[in-house]
Formats: C-alpha cells, sequence, structure tokens
C-alpha cells in the first residue's frame, strides 16, 4: 500500500513539474524599434540601415517605426513607459539624450530613465546652404547674417536638437552676438524636412549630422561650409573647424545608440549587445554609414553611459554659458 501511494505521489509531481510554463527565449516575437523623428532624417537612416544589417541575426522581426514630436520627446517616453521586456526599444541620439536634456529642464524624461545597450555611431556636424544661395564660406554666411539681422534663418529637427543647438553656437563661436534677435530658427519634425527647407529655399542654412545632408552635398544641391570633425571628411568638401581656429567647436557631434527603459531585462541587454557587434561588422552597413560621413564605432553598455554622460555635461556648460535654457 504504502509502495502503490509512493507511485502516486512521484506520479502527481512528475505531472506538476511538466505543466509548469517555460519562459521563451527572447524574442519570440517582432520587436519595435522606435525612431524618435520623421523620415529622412540622421536617426532614420541610420536605425533602417542598422536593422537590414542585423536582419540574418536577429530571429524575429525588427518593426522600424517614427514617433515624432516635442523634439524627440514623444518617442522618447513611449519607450521609457513600455515593459522592459526588450520589444519595445529606442534610437537614442543626441538629440533626445544630450542637447534636449541640457537645454530643457523641463523634459517630462530623464537620462538615467534609460538603460543603454550600446552606442554605435558618431557623426560630425556640417554647416550647408543650398549651391544656388550665393554663399560658398562660413564668412559669406556670417557676413550675410551681420548685414541682415532677424532675417537669416536656420531649420533644424526640432526644438532641443543638435541642429537646433549646434547653429547657435557655430555663430557665436564666428562672433555673431544677440542671437536670438539677429537668427531665426525654424524647427520642424526631423532633418530630412530640415534639409528640405534648405533645398527649397524656404530657409537660408543648416548645421546637423553628416549622414542626412551627405546625399544633398553629393548632388551638388547643397554647399558644405565646415565639418566639426578633426579631418576632413570624405565627400564634403569643407574646412575643417580646426582649420578655420576653432577648435572648441569639435564637441559638436552627433551620436547614435540603442536603449530600452530602465528596467529592461539583462536577456534582451545581451542578446542586443550581441546583435549590435555583429551589425557593425556588416560590409554593405560600414559602406553606407562611412559614405554620408559617419563614424561606426561600437561602444559597451557602460562606455555609452559614460559618453552620454560626459556628452550632457559639456552641453549644459555651453546652455549656461550662451543663455539658451528653454523656460
Amino acid at each position: 500500500m504504502k509502495k502503490t501511494l509512493m507511485a502516486i505521489a512521484l506520479g502527481a509531481a512528475a505531472v506538476s513539474t511538466s505543466t509548469v510554463p517555460v519562459a521563451a527565449e527572447y524574442p519570440d516575437r517582432p520587436i519595435q524599434l522606435i525612431i524618435p523623428y520623421g523620415p529622412g532624417g540622421a536617426s532614420d537612416l541610420s536605425a533602417r540601415a542598422l536593422s537590414t544589417a542585423m536582419t540574418k541575426h536577429v530571429p524575429q522581426p525588427i518593426v522600424v517605426s517614427n514617433k515624432t514630436g516635442a523634439g524627440g520627446a514623444i518617442g522618447s517616453v513611449a519607450v521609457r513607459d513600455a515593459a522592459g521586456d526588450g520589444y519595445t526599444m529606442l534610437v537614442a541620439r543626441v538629440g533626445t539624450h544630450t542637447v534636449n536634456p541640457a537645454m530643457n529642464p523641463g523634459l517630462p524624461y530623464t537620462i538615467d530613465e534609460f538603460r543603454f545597450v550600446g552606442i554605435y555611431e558618431i557623426n560630425p556636424v556640417v554647416c550647408v546652404v543650398n549651391s544656388n544661395s550665393g554663399i560658398a564660406t562660413i564668412d559669406d554666411l556670417i557676413a550675410k547674417i551681420k548685414d541682415n539681422p532677424g532675417e537669416v534663418m536656420f531649420s533644424s529637427a526640432g526644438v532641443g536638437t543638435l541642429p537646433h543647438f549646434a547653429p547657435l553656437m557655430v555663430l557665436d563661436a564666428f562672433g555673431v552676438e544677440n542671437l536670438a534677435q539677429n537668427v531665426i530658427h525654424i524647427p520642424t519634425e526631423g532633418d530630412g524636412q530640415a534639409l528640405t527647407a534648405v533645398l527649397q529655399n524656404t530657409v537660408d542654412f543648416y548645421c546637423g549630422s553628416s549622414s542626412p545632408a551627405a546625399p544633398f552635398v553629393e548632388s551638388g544641391q547643397m554647399v558644405p561650409l565646415l565639418v566639426t570633425s578633426s579631418q576632413r571628411l570624405d565627400g564634403f568638401d569643407a574646412p575643417t573647424v580646426e582649420e578655420l581656429g576653432k577648435p572648441e567647436l569639435k564637441v559638436l557631434v552627433g551620436w547614435t545608440g540603442i536603449a530600452g527603459p530602465a528596467d529592461l531585462t539583462d536577456e534582451a541587454a545581451d542578446k542586443w549587445g550581441e546583435w549590435l557587434a555583429e551589425a557593425v561588422k556588416d560590409e554593405a552597413f560600414l559602406k553606407y554609414m562611412t559614405s554620408g560621413g559617419s563614424i561606426v564605432e561600437l561602444k559597451s553598455p557602460e562606455e555609452s553611459v559614460e559618453f552620454v554622460n560626459n556628452a550632457y555635461e559639456r552641453f549644459r556648460r555651453l546652455v549656461v554659458d550662451l543663455d539658451m535654457e528653454i523656460k
């Protein structure tokens, strides 16, 4: 009798154990990758190229979607508020996680509400004008601003983005005073729209990441005036800020990384680290990114956090010095 009861008990235990659900390995469904800016901009171009390079390494589709508005804040908040299971990730940019936080203390999110899995791209800044503008050098642009105070306009990807901050830093370095009165800022929903405004002559210039401007420069539709890299960029026949005697402008660089909510699981973070490591070795991806002036350089999660925090501190000091805080 005892043996029979023991057998029944063991059998019941075995049945009970076999019915315990086993957690599915990440990922077991499509992953949403949110771009907080509009189509055609630096974030959009970079993210879509990255997702293509990752397709052979990720067992589920990566669904790339643009969630625009408020200088990248709407898309960023959507990821911040998402579950930390790795199925909603963010294309974090210098605008969303460096410039905007430095300029706008009232943002609905903070940098530490995200977990970075890696920064993989650095973009020097380039200033461009329409090739029919009659402006050929940065000195020409400065002269036009000084001769026409309050009339010259520049476009950006939105308030608090790098293309909002960069032109003001450049003009300040070249001696333009009273920036709020002497130039007019025209925000748009992304680098693509901002560059289209230059192309259509509805604004005078744009200063932002090199990658979205590259096709317009290559086609001869736009003229580059300067680049913020230490060395000249392939495809951009323009002097560096060091050549122009403004080495302090080398801090003006864009970057792109991937982040999730602060409670992103270790499993998802590790997987993304593996996928990024494979993607940055993809020849087609490297060729595409470098053709636009980008520097592909994968940083570890720890290096990414340090890089973002250091960049924020530099930009914050400049915001205070130039009295550019959004109030």
